[in-house]
């Protein structure tokens, strides 16, 4: 069965919703298109937000995206060692972050430590990434934010 990201991302709320944590292993990521994701960073209405959090938005807007080349020369350079590429990696998909952790306000933890939380995944999953399988950083990292936040 294959599943889009909207479908698995409902069946973790209702797994949640049942007070079932998922944990688990690596994504078993699907080969998948090339397809430029556009991160809505915005706040949605309703979410009580102070300036730490407002200028830290406005910081990581100003980061440019990757091209899949630009991903993928950074993460050969990560295989080598190269901590400045991850660094780089990983400021270029904050906005990623943030984007998965508007998700999870109301449920518990402040968006401030969601935000915090994933970035925590982000990290694990810059360490982790294998561009050699061919998929999109984006995809996977996903997977260990959500892990990270839930």
């Amino acid at each position: 069965v294959e599943l889009t990201p909207e479908q698995i991302e409902k069946i973790y709320e209702v797994l949640e919703s049942m007070g079932i944590d998922v944990i688990g292993l690596e994504p078993e990521v699907e080969d998948e298109e090339e397809v430029e994701i556009e991160v809505d960073i915005t706040i949605p209405e309703g979410i009580a937000i102070d300036d730490p959090v407002r200028m830290y938005l406005k910081e990581i807007g100003k980061v440019p995206l990757l091209s899949g080349e630009e991903e993928m020369r950074l993460a050969k350079l990560i295989e080598n060692g190269d901590e400045y590429a991850k660094k780089k990696l990983a400021e270029a998909n904050l906005r990623l972050v943030v984007s998965i952790a508007k998700r999870y306000v109301g449920r518990g933890m402040l968006f401030l430590d969601l935000i915090q939380e994933g970035n925590l995944g982000l990290i694990k999953a810059v360490e982790k990434f294998d561009y050699s399988k061919g998929f999109k950083f984006s995809t996977y990292a996903t997977w260990w934010i959500r892990q990270a936040i839930t």
